[in-house]
Formats: structure tokens, sequence, C-alpha cells
């Protein structure tokens, strides 16, 4: 799938050590929920053998720079059912040298086009903390709206966070 600056690909067993330095590096994961440790080995697992293929229920994206084809992230779309045309975003940026130039951006855009488009989905929704105000305007760019608020339920650095419910029709969404 291609965006403006960005290609949208399956993952693939050779990714799992971009994936693992990205998940242990502390900047990356400041706004995600992430799991306890893992080694690259299982990491490598996870992808070669341990993880389902991508199918409509979920859809896992590396994201490239289309002009050098280098890996700079990943997206998700997850818990999609046929019968509700639902499903939720998940997406990072693990090569802090292409925040905040759009990519996220055109990731967001471009997997809610093929959510839309080639799953047939109605409503693509996510959570994201106010404090990452970098999300929250990728995803504002591309047509989400605040739909609701959880109170209390990230916690980081000793403090707890709300999170926000964002949602997007099939029909909201900003193209570029």
């Amino acid at each position: 799938m291609l965006g403006d600056l960005v290609r949208l690909r399956a993952m693939e067993p050779s990714d799992a050590e971009a994936l693992w330095r990205w998940n242990h590096d502390p900047q990356v994961m400041r706004w995600m929920q992430d799991n306890h440790p893992q080694s690259l080995a299982q990491v490598t697992r996870w992808l070669g053998e341990e993880r389902t293929r991508n199918e409509y229920g979920d859809v896992l994206l590396g994201v490239e720079v289309q002009a050098d084809d280098k890996l700079i992230g990943l997206v998700r779309l997850h818990g999609a059912e046929p019968e509700l045309g639902i499903a939720e975003l998940d997406i990072y940026l693990g090569e802090k040298n292409y925040w905040g130039k759009g990519y996220a951006t055109d990731a967001v855009r471009t997997v809610c086009r093929y959510g839309f488009d080639k799953m047939r989905l109605h409503k693509i929704t996510l959570t994201v903390v106010p404090e990452n105000e970098a999300a929250w305007r990728a995803y504002r760019k591309v047509g989400f709206v605040q739909e609701g608020r959880l109170r209390e339920v990230f916690r980081r650095d000793g403090r707890w966070y709300d999170q926000y419910t964002m949602g997007l029709l099939a029909g909201e969404l900003i193209d570029a």
C-alpha cells in the first residue's frame, strides 16, 4: 500500500531486530502500552513462527519510507469483525529521526484508506494519551474526532493519565 511518503507492507522475520530495538527504547515507548522485556530471539520467533498471518481481524504492517525502503515503524488494524465493520488502530514510528516530518500522518491515512476500501470497515477507533501531542495532531489531520475519555487508565513515571477514545467513519477520512 502506497501513501505519499510511506509504503506499508507485511512484517518479516528479518524485521525482528528493529522491532526489538524500538520496543526497548524508552522514548519510543513513552506513550505506548508496553509489555515485559523480550529477547531478540523471542521477537524473532514471534514474527516468524508464532504470529498468525495477516487476516481480516488482525493486520500488522511495517511502515517504510518510499524513497529508500527503510523500515521506520509499524501500524496495525486489529479487533475487526466483518459483522461489526469496526477495527482498532495502533501505530508507532521507532526511528526517531523520522518523527515530526509527516510520516506517521501518512501511515495513518494510508492504513485507514486500506481499512475502508479493502476491508470495507465502517469505523476505525483508537485511544491516545492527550499528552502525546504529536499523535493527537496526526490523528486529527486525517479526520479522527474525540469520542470519549477514559479516566486514569494509563500509568507512566508514577503518574496516572487519561486516554481519549477517537473514531473515524469511512466518509470522514481527510486526504492530504
